[in-house]
């Protein structure tokens, strides 16, 4: 398939050592009403409703030298996040609105989003396209390299990443579509952290090792400093290679690991019945020391010229409480986009994702037992 053209209002210098962009999203969704037998505090609401959300960033970069071995870029950006999403992005661990902050109460007053130094260390002059953009100023690095990356980022940005299945700005919304919903990537409740990590670049295959800060609390916004109590590790392996022969192909295999203040379902429940928590209470069993882990697969395949199908899958233990991302302990997706150069539209995609979710079942039974979860919300009393 061929590049997509740009999608920008203005010309992006292609020599600048400088970059600035821009870009505002709003989205509108809306549910009538619907049965519900039982609901709580963190259920989708089953009265009909609309929501709007907005988001607006500021990207830019400096490249303090021009040196296609050793590029450095300096990247910042400003945010702001403001609306609403339905019932306040409760009730769904797959959410429908990927712009959406979990946190209400936060203000849309402008943040930093990203502030990191990105270092390539070019271990041969063989040079290959690069593709310029917010998260990198060189149009052409090393074929073998190592990149570097520090400050406050995005996981997202470089881990689990899928042409296909991704990006709420121009591709699908759901938490889950964009983001492999079992993965409880290291972030503040706005989807940011702190942290390194490093990448080692060949010509057919990647890897990547990161070290992040956890947030304080489930869903907050305030991080924890002391990475030897708390933080959150991730191995990725990329492997660039077709399974249909003259297409593009790559798969991604990735594990984390998160250690953080977090709690334990089946500790939770076994003191709720015991008669110790008067109800089902994680944050009454959480440890420092404890630590979540899981896997997946991510792959991208260009079947035409115009055709692509992506795919995932995401496991967790799930026995840990949902921490940073949402409330998922599997995840399984499927989807596809077509490409609108057929129509003389080739920045135009058709699309269409189908993904399934589960928890575990010492989960399903604290939110059986009245806990009101986090994001999902409780399920059926028991009978």
């Amino acid at each position: 398939m061929a590049p997509d053209a740009d999608v920008t209002m203005f010309f992006h210098s292609e020599a600048a050592p400088w970059w600035i962009s821009g870009q505002a999203n709003i989205i509108f969704q809306a549910h009538p009403g619907f049965h519900s037998p039982y609901q709580g505090a963190n259920s989708l609401h089953n009265a009909g409703e609309y929501k709007t959300s907005m988001l607006g960033t500021v990207f830019t970069g400096y490249q303090p030298h021009r040196n296609l071995r050793y590029n450095t870029d300096l990247l910042m950006d400003f945010e702001s996040a403001g609306g609403r999403g339905l019932s306040e992005a409760l009730g769904l661990a797959g959410f429908t609105n990927l712009d959406v902050v979990r946190n209400p109460n936060l203000s849309s007053v402008p943040y930093l989003a990203r502030g990191e130094i990105h270092q390539t260390i070019g271990l041969t002059s063989e040079m290959t396209e690069s593709e310029r953009s917010y998260l990198g100023l060189a149009t052409q690095v090393p074929v073998r390299r190592f990149e570097l990356r520090a400050g406050k980022m995005s996981l997202t940005d470089v881990f689990d990443v899928n042409d296909i299945l991704t990006d709420s700005h121009l591709q699908f919304l759901n938490w889950t579509v964009d983001n492999n919903g079992a993965w409880d990537y290291a972030a503040d409740t706005r989807g940011y952290t702190v942290g390194g990590l490093i990448e080692y670049d060949d010509r057919k295959w990647s890897a990547r090792y990161g070290i992040f800060a956890m947030p304080v609390v489930a869903n907050g916004i305030d991080l924890d400093w002391a990475f030897s109590r708390a933080h959150g590790q991730d191995w990725e392996f990329e492997l660039r290679r077709s399974f249909v022969p003259r297409r593009r192909g790559v798969t991604r295999i990735l594990a984390y690991a998160n250690d953080a203040h977090m709690g334990n379902y089946r500790e939770a429940v076994q003191a709720y019945f015991a008669g110790t928590d008067p109800t089902p209470q994680i944050t009454r069993h959480e440890h420092f020391g404890t630590v979540k882990y899981g896997f997946e697969w991510n792959n991208e395949q260009e079947i035409t010229e115009n055709f692509r199908i992506g795919s995932r899958f995401g496991w967790n233990d799930d026995q840990e409480e949902s921490f940073a991302y949402t409330e998922v302990g599997q995840s399984a997706l499927l989807g596809f986009d077509y490409s609108g150069a057929r129509w003389k539209r080739p920045s135009d995609k058709i699309g269409v994702s189908f993904v399934s979710n589960a928890i575990k079942k010492d989960h399903q039974n604290l939110l059986e037992e009245r806990w009101p979860g986090f994001p999902a919300g409780r399920r059926p009393p028991r009978l």
